[in-house]
């Protein structure tokens, strides 16, 4: 930790001074993240692959209505649905990027996508996109609910206004977008899939992030419930729990000093983070026909993070060879119980 902090230090003095240091990359937002290749030796066996798994044409015809779309995961899905076919809206709040980023994809797959500003938090605002996603694509086929908001934070520090900034957007965003296009689907006699995009912690919990990781239980739990109601009504729901991808926005907030990245990776099994377009191909599937009998599903895509950390003895892989053979000498020793 002492070495994790001085080195928060040392990022904090380059930011203050602008020197250029080889080896950090520094973001527009201030945030200093490594460009060294930190990745432990297993990640070699991994490789990403980052083209669509689905036949081109998947999509074709359907309607795909994508929260926080205009950047990272979001904008990795939108660009996959798209290229598969589907018309896409996006939604968020800023929107100059949902602008550039629907031009940015429509100029590469050829098919439309439509930039709708939404603010989540606000079910006026939420009724009006949807009014909107209507007009200008029709009902969807496809609704993932990807907006999101996170920072790291001890719990004491928290104002009631920083833990209702973040269970707004991720809890109750999510409800009013899944109800409100829900209940116009219903009336229109149409099905849809819906998709979450939650967090690993969602399921363990987790300190530092307490208003993030009860909302994302929350939005799990509103998913598996609605898989069972409105499955009546032609509905799918699923969630996918993404372990640490390595985007901009997240890692600006979530590791502002960027220090805590090697760390991260030590108890990866994959021995590496992961891609957006590792995410879109699990999200095309769940929200494809291939997936028809796939609803009330929480999948982890984390690699292999979760079950690291949870069992007990894990870290004796740090055992060497000859620290085993002691240590087994000492077993076969030890008598009685």
């Amino acid at each position: 930790m002492a070495a994790a902090l001085k080195a928060c230090v040392q990022r904090s003095a380059l930011l203050r001074t602008g020197r250029a240091v080889q080896g950090l990359r520094v973001f527009s937002n201030g945030t200093v993240l490594s460009s060294e290749n930190k990745e432990p030796p297993q990640a070699k066996f991994f490789p990403p692959l980052r083209n669509a798994m689905l036949p081109p044409d998947t999509f074709k015809g359907k309607v795909a209505f994508i929260t926080g779309g205009g950047t990272g995961l979001g904008k990795g899905m939108t660009t996959a649905l798209s290229r598969l076919g589907a018309e896409c809206v996006i939604a968020s709040r800023k929107l100059d990027v949902l602008e550039k980023t629907a031009s940015e994809i429509t100029s590469e797959t050829g098919n439309k996508v439509h930039p709708v500003q939404c603010d989540v938090r606000d079910p006026d605002s939420v009724k009006k996109a949807v009014t909107e996603l209507i007009r200008v694509a029709g009902h969807p086929d496809v609704v993932i609910n990807n907006a999101a908001g996170n920072f790291v934070s001890p719990s004491e520090r928290l104002s009631p206004n920083a833990w209702k900034t973040i269970t707004d957007i991720v809890l109750n965003g999510t409800a009013y977008v899944t109800l409100e296009v829900g209940k116009e689907l219903i009336k229109a006699g149409k099905g849809a899939a819906f998709l979450g995009i939650t967090t690993i912690y969602a399921e363990s919990g987790s300190g530092f992030v307490v208003p993030s990781a009860s909302a994302k239980a929350g939005v799990d739990a509103l998913y598996k419930s609605l898989a069972s109601e409105w499955g009546r009504y032609g509905m799918r729901f699923n969630v996918i729990q993404p372990g640490p991808i390595k985007t901009k926005g997240a890692f600006s907030r979530l590791d502002p000093m960027g220090v805590f990245e090697k760390e991260m990776l030590q108890r990866l099994p994959c021995g590496r983070l992961g891609l957006p377009e590792e995410i879109a191909n699990l999200a095309i599937y769940l929200c494809s026909d291939y997936a028809n009998w796939v609803s009330g599903a929480i999948i982890r895509m984390d690699g292999g993070e979760y079950v690291f950390m949870a069992g007990e003895f894990n870290s004796l892989q740090k055992v060497t060879n000859e620290q085993w053979d002691i240590m087994e000498k000492l077993i076969r020793k030890t008598k009685g119980s």
